[in-house]
């Protein structure tokens, strides 16, 4: 009895060390990848999700920069986005509205830009099926539901207001949604502008949106070492 007791006390041993001491499996790498990209929206800076200058192209083959003229402090999901949209959200449990506002290089243009974060990107997705999505031809007297303008004092966006929404766009990348709303600069309310513009004047906003999605949704390999792992 002794000697069978100690011979499963040490399969038990053997096995617990090999599972603590073997590498992790491409199942638990994937796991560990998940997590890691769903806790970025509170792990990374805020300058870190919203660079202070991002890339686009006007027309194809020419590359221009907008450039950030704030971050919005407040992180509630109802705070940042009008009530048809906070309901859909937190329907699928929102965890967070980030927002940043852009210029375009010419400083016509402005972009609120807002992250949506979820817990995973099932809900993100069922989300983004849910939302309004991109705002059809101009001219049509704003948006609505859309995101919150970001105005910020002393800048080019100083004057954007709810009021001067023309635009919207949405887009994903796994468990976050991004949202944008544009108009521009002069703050002239969207209501005003009753013909449509020549051209593709809030053609950067949905880039912009993109490339944000991309940027938080990337999967990085995980570092089980590195304690902002959770492996």
């Amino acid at each position: 009895m002794g000697c069978t007791y100690l011979l499963t006390t040490g399969v038990s041993l053997t096995a617990a060390w090999t599972t603590l001491n073997r590498p992790p499996t491409s199942a638990e790498l994937q796991i560990a990848a998940n997590k890691e990209v769903a806790r970025r929206w509170e792990a990374w800076p805020a300058e870190r999700i919203f660079p202070d200058r991002i890339t686009y192209q006007p027309i194809a083959g020419h590359s221009e920069y907008a450039t950030r003229t704030g971050i919005v402090p407040d992180t509630a999901c109802a705070e940042g986005v009008d009530d048809v949209i906070a309901n859909t959200i937190r329907r699928h449990e929102c965890r967070a509205v980030l927002r940043a506002t852009y210029v375009d290089q010419l400083q016509g243009i402005v972009v609120t830009v807002g992250v949506v974060a979820f817990p995973d990107p099932w809900k993100a997705d069922r989300a983004y099926k849910e939302l309004p999505g991109a705002q059809g031809p101009e001219g049509t007297g704003g948006v609505s539901p859309a995101l919150h303008a970001a105005p910020f004092a002393g800048t080019a966006s100083a004057r954007f207001t709810d009021d001067a929404r023309q635009d919207r766009t949405i887009d994903r990348g796994g468990p976050y949604v991004v949202l944008t709303t544009s108009g521009q600069v002069d703050g002239r309310p969207a209501a005003a502008v009753k013909k449509e513009r020549p051209g593709e004047p809030f053609a950067l906003a949905p880039q912009l949106g993109h490339t944000i999605a991309r940027s938080l949704s990337a999967k990085s390999l995980p570092d089980c070492d590195d304690p902002l792992w959770r492996c």
